[in-house]
C-alpha cells in the first residue's frame, strides 16, 4: 500500500503546485490594468518556480531509505522586473506629468495560453490519481475475493 500511497503523494503535490500556477495566472490577466498598487506603480507580473522534493513514506523514514519517487513544489514566486508600458493618455489619473500612464507589461493572450497548459497538467494529475485509486480498489477486491 505505501507504493500506491506514493503514487497519491506525487500526483497531489503536483495538483497542489498546479493550483499554485494557475491561482497566479489568474490573478496577472485580472491585473493587466492595473496602473496602480499599494506598493506603488504598476502591477508587476507574478509567476512560480517549481521544485521537485523528494517523498518518503512513513516506513522509508523509520529505515532511513532514500525515497525512490519525487514530487513537484511551488519552491518561489517571482515578481517581474520588466519595465512597464507607458501608453499616453493624459486624461488618465495615474498619468505623469508628460500625460503617460504606466502599465503592467502583461501580455493577457499568453497568460491564458499558460493557463490553459496548467489546466491540462492539473487534469493529468487528476487522471493519474484516479487511475491509482482504481488500481487500489481492484487490489483490495481481489483481496477479498
Amino acid at each position: 500500500m505505501s507504493g500506491s500511497m506514493s503514487a497519491f503523494d506525487v500526483s497531489a503535490s503536483a495538483l497542489s503546485a498546479n493550483r499554485r500556477r494557475m491561482e497566479l495566472l489568474v490573478t496577472n490577466i485580472a491585473n493587466s490594468e492595473t496602473t496602480r498598487t499599494p506598493q506603488g506603480g504598476p502591477y508587476q507580473r507574478r509567476d512560480v518556480v517549481f521544485m521537485s522534493t523528494p517523498l518518503q513514506s512513513f516506513s522509508e523514514i523509520l529505515l532511513e531509505e532514500a525515497p525512490l519517487l519525487e514530487g513537484v513544489r511551488v519552491d518561489e514566486i517571482v515578481v517581474t522586473q520588466d519595465q512597464p508600458l507607458l501608453k499616453y493618455d493624459p486624461s488618465h489619473p495615474d498619468a505623469d506629468p508628460n500625460g503617460y500612464v504606466a502599465y503592467p507589461k502583461i501580455n493577457p493572450l499568453e497568460e491564458m495560453a499558460n493557463l490553459i497548459g496548467a489546466t491540462r497538467s492539473f487534469e493529468a494529475n487528476i487522471k493519474a490519481f484516479e487511475a491509482v485509486k482504481q488500481i487500489v480498489q481492484r487490489s483490495i477486491e481481489l483481496g477479498r475475493g
